[in-house]
């Protein structure tokens, strides 16, 4: 099977669907004679023509507005903004008329269009080429958002996102454009050649849509992430010893809920990881969602890792990105636990071995290193009210009343 950086995997995924229909159409900043600022679209003018691949002024609400035009008509629009930063002019088409088409038709027309854009930092882009904007398009019903990790998942996600009845935000993680980043920039790129999720098939395949997928096999803990992050965490994870089950999203609308939830049970423990800033990103749902759908499962708090809540800057990226280097220096100064800023940091790294037993081995103590130096009171545990036998088997009151019990 040829092997496929992740430009080339979305290449092939609009020039396969071109070919396969004749609605298909490509257009946006730069994608026709340039072939797109990270080439993605190169060749396609070429062999489909200046009427099916073309380019656009440098307008995102004339060209989201002429996609939605057209998909009313019957086509199916393929369009990039040249970054995620350049969108918001965008943004009142995106809500107001792609995402309401459907509803306020009653269903007469669709939306069929694809708004393709990269997304993320690592490369140097400052604020206006950096961000993560994906939270904007969760929030918005009628949308849905996938968000790829690899070739393989690009060009099968790509394609049936263009075949999809409904408007699609496709972020594409910039950094992981030429090689799977891992979060070590100060060392060589590693080549999509030289990893298997490069394995990409040439004709036409589909990911479906709503489906994730583990990426790491673990039972200490959850790690749920996507984009970029799929492979910091997983670098993290394995740097600091710990048997983290890793769970790529990909689509993030819709979202994966049963295998999310499998994997909680399992473990009893949930980090999200995302590359967007802390709050109100898509994290702050996904541990709502963790916390409704396995309460009962979890042995400690749903801990979020997340951007600062800064802009993206300039200078200093790496104290910014969640690098290896960041989790490292979070790993120092909290005793070897798992990621970076506000979330794995809040517990030291005993928890998440298996061998920790009940939840007095999470709690935080006033000699707990971290931002939080409040004692725990003696009394909380002593007030708690005894659990009942039906309680899940990971509660550690309800094991003890079952114990006592059987000895009675």
């Amino acid at each position: 099977m040829p092997r496929m950086t992740m430009i080339e995997a979305i290449r092939s995924a609009m020039d396969v669907s071109m070919g396969r229909n004749d609605d298909v159409v490509v257009f946006g900043e730069d994608v026709g004679y340039f072939g797109g600022v990270f080439r993605c679209t190169a060749g396609l003018q070429q062999k489909y023509g200046r009427n099916r691949c073309f380019d656009a002024p440098i307008n995102e609400s004339g060209i989201v507005g002429a996609a939605i035009g057209m998909a009313a008509y019957g086509l199916r629009p393929c369009v990039e903004v040249q970054f995620a930063d350049y969108v918001y002019p965008a943004y009142d088409q995106i809500v107001s008329e792609a995402a309401r088409l459907r509803y306020r038709s009653n269903g007469q027309f669709t939306c069929p269009i694809v708004i393709r854009m990269p997304t993320g930092g690592g490369i140097f882009g400052g604020q206006t080429h950096s961000q993560s904007p994906e939270a904007l398009f969760t929030h918005v019903s009628g949308l849905k958002v996938v968000v790829p990790s690899s070739p393989h998942d690009a060009k099968g996600l790509l394609i049936a996102a263009i075949e999809d009845p409904d408007p699609v935000i496709f972020l594409e993680p910039k950094r992981l454009y030429n090689g799977p980043f891992d979060g070590h920039h100060d060392r060589p790129v590693t080549a999509w050649s030289k990893h298997p999720l490069s394995e990409t098939p040439e004709g036409h395949y589909t990911v479906p849509l709503g489906k994730a997928e583990v990426r790491r096999q673990g039972s200490a803990v959850t790690v749920l992430t996507y984009g970029t992050m799929v492979y910091v965490a997983t670098a993290a994870a394995e740097d600091a010893g710990i048997d983290a089950e890793v769970i790529d999203l990909r689509t993030l609308v819709p979202l994966d809920l049963d295998a999310i939830v499998a994997s909680v049970k399992k473990t009893g423990r949930c980090v999200i990881v995302h590359e967007a800033t802390l709050t109100s990103g898509f994290g702050a749902e996904l541990a709502a969602l963790v916390q409704e759908h396995c309460f009962y499962h979890l042995e400690a708090p749903v801990a979020r890792v997340a951007g600062w809540d800064t802009p993206y800057p300039h200078a200093q990226e790496w104290d910014y990105f969640h690098g290896i280097a960041a989790v490292k220096r979070m790993q120092s100064m909290y005793h070897g636990t798992l990621v970076a800023q506000g979330a794995f940091s809040l517990y030291r790294r005993e928890p998440w071995n298996r061998s920790a037993a009940g939840p007095s081995a999470w709690a935080r103590t006033s000699s707990s290193p971290g931002p939080c130096s409040r004692p725990v009171r003696a009394s909380v545990t002593a007030k708690r009210p005894a659990c009942s036998p039906t309680c899940p088997p990971r509660c550690a009151s309800s094991r003890a009343s079952a114990s006592a019990g059987r000895a009675a």
